[in-house]
């Protein structure tokens, strides 16, 4: 949710795949031959958000932020998988070198999660060359220049490294947080082009891939899936409608609009009194303020539910949440309840973002609040 500065270091491919030195992966980690038949399965997890990714915490703060006691009271929470966001920035510095202690940290909590049961996807959320929420549209430089793409490959190649030695059935990757593409072939070439390379050292490996322009469902018509290849999970996100999931939250165009909400029906219901005294907003707040309701949300996400079912593949809602510090609690449950009545009626794995942060599921003293209960219960 935070913004950085993009940029690029230009070097040559062949120095980026020579110049990362591998770690070493604790004995618990270790695979079997029989680990690669057995499917990696997601119900409802939760993201570890803003700690190796979307933080400028680092050294000591960085690892007192996310602790195994953290692992162990998402355990308990009902949780069985986490969504793990890493950056570019933290991982590695510009010309490509591990940041060890972040890879320390990565360590951490792979083994935290798999000894509490958790399945983990490992998400690279953020690179250099690209930001999903970049105001500066020049800035994403990924989709326009060919060092940038071979170095998202080197970085997973680098990766793997030391992801392949972890069950199959327990860590996945996920190739790149919601792809911002000028087109979206552009965006299913590169997807299409590091899946390849990842498939070289690991063809049973699960995957989880979304389409173009944040991994939204209206776009989902649009991917192309690599073929002939069962070990992958499609993943959206949905944050609709934003009027509410995101109401006055401070990083979004409608920041300053603090007048009544509702849900379900139209969010905005005295729009002439509302339209006259927000007149910088009032043609941003016509365009959203239309009829939402459960049947509108789970129409919406049809096209990403017949991509799966069509394709015999698992559908992951990997992110999805709603901002809960100005908003009425009663109206933000009965969002969140539709929420997960679709996702149970669908079969839709899913992801709350997040753990900690801007849309927690635990209070200031960490302990959980009314939403883990909620999410979790069978």
């Amino acid at each position: 949710m935070k913004k950085l500065v993009c940029s690029i270091f230009l070097i040559p491919m062949a120095f980026l795949l020579l110049s990362s030195c591998g770690g070493n992966v604790k004995t618990a980690g270790q695979t079997s031959d029989a680990d690669t038949l057995k499917p990696f399965k997601l119900g409802v997890g939760v993201n570890v958000s803003h700690w190796l990714s979307q933080s400028e915490q680092r050294g000591e703060a960085r690892a007192q932020l996310i602790t195994k006691k953290d692992f162990d009271s998402i355990a308990a929470m009902g949780f069985d998988h986490v969504r793990l966001p890493i950056d570019e920035e933290q991982m590695y510095d510009e010309a490509l070198n591990r940041e060890e202690d972040a890879f320390k940290l990565l360590h951490n909590a792979l083994e935290w999660a798999l000894e509490d049961g958790l399945n983990v996807i490992v998400d690279l959320h953020i690179v250099r060359s690209h930001h999903f929420n970049n105001e500066n549209e020049n800035a994403n430089t990924l989709f326009q220049d060919s060092v940038a793409q071979n170095r998202l490959v080197a970085i997973w190649m680098d990766l793997q490294k030391d992801l392949k030695s972890y069950p199959n059935d327990r860590v996945a990757y996920e190739i790149l947080n919601e792809a911002v593409a000028p087109h979206h072939e552009d965006w299913n070439l590169l997807l299409n082009k590091v899946v390849m390379n990842i498939r070289k050292e690991e063809p049973t490996r699960t995957l989880l891939i979304g389409s173009n322009l944040w991994q939204t469902v209206q776009t989902f018509d649009s991917l192309r899936v690599p073929a002939n290849d069962k070990n992958l999970i499609l993943s959206f996100h949905f944050y609709s409608p934003d009027m509410i999931t995101h109401y006055r939250a401070p990083w979004t165009s409608m920041k300053d609009y603090d007048g009544p909400v509702t849900y379900p029906g139209r969010p905005i219901v005295d729009t002439t009194t509302v339209y006259k005294k927000y007149p910088k907003l009032a043609s941003a707040l016509r365009e959203r303020n239309v009829e939402w309701n459960k049947n509108k949300m789970e129409q919406d996400m049809q096209p990403a539910i017949a991509k799966a079912k069509s394709l015999g593949l698992q559908l992951y809602c990997g992110e999805f949440g709603a901002y809960p510090k100005y908003i009425d609690k009663e109206l933000r449950m009965r969002w969140y309840k539709d929420m997960i009545s679709i996702f149970r009626e669908n079969n839709i794995a899913n992801a709350h973002w997040c753990y900690k942060g801007d849309f927690p599921v635990v209070d200031a003293n960490g302990s959980a609040n009314e939403l883990p209960a909620m999410l979790t219960a069978k």
